[in-house]
């Protein structure tokens, strides 16, 4: 999520058990920073290496098992900063720390791009996949009651900002599986059998989903509405991405090569080649436009370079304005 809603997560759980007004109050303070902390993992990065940054966004710094280490960092931080101030003990900002960082890994596997939650015990990335990174419909609520705890010194509307997280999480789930179910009979329309199908939120909403589906080495992209007004908005289809048909000229051994398979199981095998852009490899599970391959993110390889030459990571972001238009035209059309 993003970092405001997950600081908002993480002040709700140490003021919903904070036991009186003054207490609640530096409880959610602790939480709602220690609640972003994980996401200084972005300043991993390395000039030398564009996709070190991919590799550790969303890795140990979000694991099960950091939880007490990044509490103990947080509240290492905090005492130092605020112990006149706050007059708690260590060992008191260190609990409130700690149940505040624990939200936020959790909070990220409900997205769509994967959090390596049993990290160093497998490398897999856990994605539930329903919600987006940036969804207002969830978010302003909880901001509304983690204030209102604040202001007033009670905590059940921080219980309330919890409550109403997992009962919009419920939902989405449930609109999950209609987008699924919808994708699934849109193949079978088509006449295929998808090898895997996907469907994730589109931006801000849990109404409009993309799905992904693999068959007959193509990927096929739509958008449906689920729930309310029911509706499908075909979309794309590209082959799927072939190291050998579309980057015969690079060496196999090469660095880049490796760059692209590290790319590859990172985007779980959802490659495509980019036909407008020779040498352009795009992750064709993200778009602002959920029935198009206008991919966020991609790398970019050259025949030219040199055997240890890295690829270059590219982000596209297009007309955003434009691309918000024609989502929230899937929103609000007339079902059919």
């Amino acid at each position: 999520m993003d970092p405001i809603t997950q600081g908002l997560i993480g002040a709700s759980l140490p003021q919903a058990v904070a036991p009186n007004r003054r207490l609640l109050l530096w409880a959610g303070c602790f939480g709602f920073f220690a609640g972003m902390l994980p996401d200084l993992d972005v300043l991993i990065r390395s000039t030398s290496d564009p996709l070190l940054f991919l590799e550790f966004h969303r890795q140990f710094t979000h694991a099960f098992i950091f939880i007490p280490v990044g509490g103990l960092i947080a509240a290492a931080i905090f005492h130092l900063l605020f112990r006149n101030r706050s007059g708690l003990v260590f060992g008191k900002v260190w609990f409130y720390c700690t149940l505040g960082y624990a939200t936020h890994g959790l909070l990220d596997a409900f997205t769509s791009y994967g959090t390596v939650l049993w990290w160093p015990f497998s490398d897999d990335r856990i994605s539930f996949s329903i919600v987006s990174v940036v969804d207002p419909l969830f978010s302003l609520p909880v901001l509304v009651l983690v204030i209102l705890a604040a202001a007033r010194g009670r905590s059940k509307f921080a219980i309330a900002a919890l409550l109403w997280a997992g009962l919009y999480l419920g939902t989405a789930t449930i609109q999950k599986n209609a987008a699924r179910d919808m994708g699934v009979s849109l193949a079978k329309s088509r006449g295929h059998t998808p090898s895997r199908l996907v469907a994730k939120p589109s931006f801000g909403n849990i109404l409009v989903w993309k799905t992904v589906y693999e068959a007959d080495g193509r990927f096929f992209v739509d958008a449906v509405r689920a729930g309310i007004a029911p509706r499908i908005f075909p979309g794309a289809s590209v082959p799927k991405f072939d190291f050998a048909r579309d980057l015969p000229a690079l060496g196999p051994g090469s660095r880049q090569a490796r760059d692209v398979a590290r790319f590859n199981r990172l985007s779980e095998g959802y490659l495509a080649r980019d036909p407008r852009v020779p040498g352009r490899i795009v992750d064709i599970r993200y778009s602002m436009v959920p029935n198009e391959i206008d991919a966020l993110w991609s790398v970019a390889v050259s025949a030219d370079a040199g055997p240890e030459v890295p690829v270059t990571f590219q982000t596209h972001r297009g007309d955003p304005a434009q691309g918000l238009r024609r989502l929230w035209s899937m929103l609000f059309a007339p079902s059919r």
